[in-house]
């Protein structure tokens, strides 16, 4: 069963509660997976350039909107709080319940060009710490993914070229990732299917597992 959701909105994600609560019952599963980044927080240049900054085209750091940014929070770590709040409530106490969130590189190592994507996820990564403490003597285990660079449908026209080339981002993130190749979605599942086991994982709690083809080890050197 499907049920539409917009994360942002409360009555949204309730109305979606009561439609799971009625086909299926309470649930002990919750993965808190919605997420993006918005242009409108996002900066044209990787360092401060004062000709961007003067051109009427392009943004700079000082061109952002915290409407922008507020968006991209929103989306990010509003959703995540909000789903946790209603979904979570039914999950108090049932043993083996489990939620899982998506942080990502950006936590662990914050991006060119885009500062509210990259504090968003550092703070879904604080608030998935948080949320197993506040949680751990109700038999709730709360864990994150934290995905490298995985080339999708909706990213294509960042990583490639029309001629199916690299761009010279992705160029930079295959120089960093010494495995040398973006993540496929199917390389996540054995980290998800792990982390929401609870024979697998049932003393694990509070950590964030970065899935990135060893981005995150590698200091470029």
């Amino acid at each position: 069963m499907r049920v539409k959701c917009n994360v942002l909105e409360k009555e949204s994600v309730e109305a979606a509660h009561e439609a799971v609560l009625k086909a299926y019952g309470k649930c002990d599963i919750l993965i808190n997976c919605a997420g993006g980044n918005s242009p409108k927080a996002t900066t044209d240049d990787e360092f401060f350039d004062q000709s961007v900054l003067e051109a009427q085209d392009k943004k700079s750091f000082f061109d952002l909107s915290a409407d922008g940014f507020d968006n991209v929070f929103g989306l990010n770590l509003t959703g995540t709080l909000l789903s946790t709040q209603i979904f979570g409530l039914d999950m108090i106490d049932k043993p083996g319940s489990v939620i899982l969130n998506v942080s990502s590189m950006n936590a662990f190592r914050p991006l060119t060009k885009v500062p509210a994507y990259s504090a968003a996820k550092a703070a879904v990564t604080n608030f998935t710490q948080w949320l197993a403490v506040y949680f751990a003597k109700s038999n709730i285990r709360v864990n994150a993914i934290a995905p490298g660079f995985f080339s999708t449908a909706q990213n294509a026209k960042l990583l490639w070229n029309q001629d199916g080339t690299p761009t010279a981002r992705t160029e930079k993130i295959l120089n960093n990732t010494p495995m040398g190749r973006l993540g496929n979605p199917e390389d996540l599942l054995g980290t998800l299917l792990w982390l929401l086991d609870n024979k697998a994982s049932s003393f694990v709690t509070g950590v964030v597992v970065p899935v990135d083809g060893g981005f995150s080890a590698y200091s470029g050197v």
